[in-house]
């Protein structure tokens, strides 16, 4: 009988006999008969994981028994976790098909809610074809289930961490490293004694609740400190690879749909990808609902996608991404530029950057754009404005800027900027040679005191907040956008550095990642390079993906991260499935570095 199934006899007062039948084995899979609020639990008075316990009862992930007794020092069946398991991950896509177990009939109570959690990679059988649902499941197999189906790795050294607890001896070597991805998370509680595993002892009802509770983001707190174990500082961090992708809501509607967007951060996850870049700021308007942007142009998110409206993508990629352990780096994709005919633009004309001749459009492709110029007090505060508020408001790991955070060498002939170049030179005009070198130098020094700001700023609204930067390699992006980020690696304004090298001769590809600013990069912070998976009208063969991601691991290089989303097996003239095996391939090799 499936789970379902069983919940709807349940509410016809089947239940009560089920438990008295299956004992402890029913707690975990079913809500309480009543439709009214579970009553208190009579044997939880002060217990340390009461309030845990409680609001997990109270949102039907767990039960109690028909005398109001919660039994918390009861042991729990592996077929009671599964259903526990599959009741606060409903969520989680199948990373495998469905398994015949020798030991569990299509009728065992149990069996739905066993395939639901195999199936999504919480549990395994045994060897001999069997699942053993009526065995005690230990901490350590506990752990490890919630590791495993949450896909979880390892970012300490395993040694290390577990060398610090007091039973550190006790621990199987299978459960080694999800025990310390389950620390790292902040899922272990230890009662009473919050330096001891207690790896190899029965769970306790209590003890999974807790474990539970940790697990769920909209539930922490509810355990208190005193039980959770602290991982000691001489733990070394174990060496991670960028393995990010930037998604955009250009070409994309990734974006436009809550249940798309939360499968697609799933996906990738479970393909291999730790990070994401997504779009907060693009095309003259914000993707997350901004009171900066409320202020200067009466549209807090952008108007034109009715899926954005009423929502906050950022957060919920936040929550999602956290849930999974990925990294989440919003990305000012636009920079200082926005669309010719943007409320932005018709808004903040003042603003505008021009060319020698009082050009203030430029174009991108056939996309005409302008650029506001980074010249400006007016316009520097606007960004800022926006960089705080993000920082400010959302637990995000980071901000990236990226090759649009400068200016095209033709501008910056606005009044104002000369007036402020004659200012500091004497008087002079300007050169009318754009890319005359001191005037290419005295723009691109004024864009380096703007980013030393932007620095500073971040830094003091969230010090944890890493500044990433995503530029074109450098002699272009110094001599064609007044972007110096040699010197801004070198002064430490950036902490992640992911250079874009979208080039299909291999030759050039790797004679990029042969340049000496961005070799130098790679001794100093974590250095990746930008890899185009395709563009709308651009089909790139995973061959040749594979070939780059060798080759900057092959060079030492931190990692990489992928242009864009969708083309990464959405778009791209080859099997959707096949691609995805292939990335999932690709992202579990060990980069030499790492070995």
């Amino acid at each position: 009988m499936g789970l379902h199934r069983i919940i709807q006899q349940s509410l016809k007062g089947i239940s009560i006999v089920l438990v008295c039948e299956m004992g402890s084995s029913l707690f975990l899979s079913f809500p309480s008969l009543a439709q009214t609020p579970p009553p208190a639990f009579r044997d939880l008075s002060n217990h340390w994981a009461a309030a845990c316990i409680t609001n997990l009862s109270e949102t039907g992930i767990i039960s109690g028994y028909p005398d109001r007794t919660f039994r918390p020092d009861a042991e729990v069946s592996r077929a009671a976790f599964a259903a526990m398991v599959a009741k606060a991950f409903p969520q989680i896509p199948p990373v495998r098909s469905a398994q015949s177990f020798s030991d569990v009939p299509a009728a065992f109570w149990g069996a739905t809610a066993i395939q639901q959690a195999y199936r999504a990679g919480f549990f395994s059988g045994f060897p001999d074809g069997s699942f053993r649902p009526n065995a005690a499941i230990t901490r350590a197999q506990a752990l490890t289930a919630l590791a495993s189906g949450s896909q979880w790795k390892a970012q300490r050294s395993v040694k290390a961490t577990l060398a610090t607890f007091k039973d550190a001896k006790t621990i199987p070597g299978y459960a080694e490293g999800a025990i310390v991805a389950a620390l790292e998370k902040n899922v272990v509680v230890n009662h009473p004694d919050a330096q001891k595993i207690n790896a190899d002892r029965i769970a306790t009802r209590a003890e999974l609740a807790a474990f539970l509770c940790q697990a769920l983001p909209d539930r922490n707190g509810l355990i208190a400190k005193t039980y959770l174990p602290v991982i000691a500082d001489s733990s070394p961090i174990q060496c991670q690879e960028i393995r990010g992708v930037w998604l955009t809501n250009i070409d994309s509607d990734v974006f436009f749909d809550a249940d798309r967007l939360k499968l697609a951060i799933q996906t990738l996850h479970a393909q291999g990808f730790n990070r994401i870049y997504p779009a907060v700021w693009n095309w003259g308007y914000t993707l997350y609902p901004s009171e900066v942007m409320q202020r200067k142009i009466g549209l807090a998110v952008d108007p034109r996608p009715a899926g954005l409206q009423g929502r906050d993508i950022l957060q919920e990629m936040i929550t999602e991404a956290h849930r999974l352990g990925m990294t989440v780096v919003p990305w000012f994709e636009f920079g200082f530029m926005a669309p010719a005919d943007s409320e932005l633009a018709a808004k903040a004309q003042d603003w505008l950057a021009k060319t020698q001749t009082g050009e203030t459009t430029w174009l991108e492709g056939s996309d005409v754009r302008v650029w506001l110029s980074p010249f400006r007090s007016e316009v520097q505060q606007f960004i800022l404005d926006l960089v705080t508020e993000i920082v400010g408001r959302y637990d995000v790991d980071g901000i990236q800027f990226d090759d649009h955070f400068g200016l095209p060498v033709e501008f910056g002939y606005e009044p104002t900027t000369v007036a402020f170049y004659q200012k500091e030179n004497g008087g002079k005009q300007p050169p009318k040679a754009a890319n005359d070198a001191g005037w290419v130098r005295w723009r691109a020094d004024k864009i380096t005191q703007m980013m030393a700001t932007v620095f500073k700023t971040i830094k003091a609204k969230n010090p944890k907040a890493k500044i990433s930067l995503s530029p074109n390699p450098y002699s272009f992006a110094y001599n064609k956008s007044l972007q110096d980020w040699r010197n801004w690696e070198r002064q430490g304004l950036i902490e992640e550095l992911v250079v874009q090298v979208y080039k299909d001769s291999f030759t050039g590809f790797d004679r990029e990642l042969t340049q000496p600013e961005f070799l130098a990069a790679q001794s100093h912070i974590p250095t990746g390079v930008g890899i185009l998976a395709g563009l709308r009208g651009k089909k790139v063969p995973m061959t040749q993906i594979q070939q780059q991601v060798k080759a900057t691991r092959d060079r030492g290089y931190g990692g990489v991260s992928f242009f864009f989303y969708e083309t990464l097996w959405n778009i791209t003239g080859e099997s959707s499935d096949r691609r995805k095996a292939d990335f999932k391939e690709l992202l579990e090799i060990s980069p030499p570095n790492c070995q």
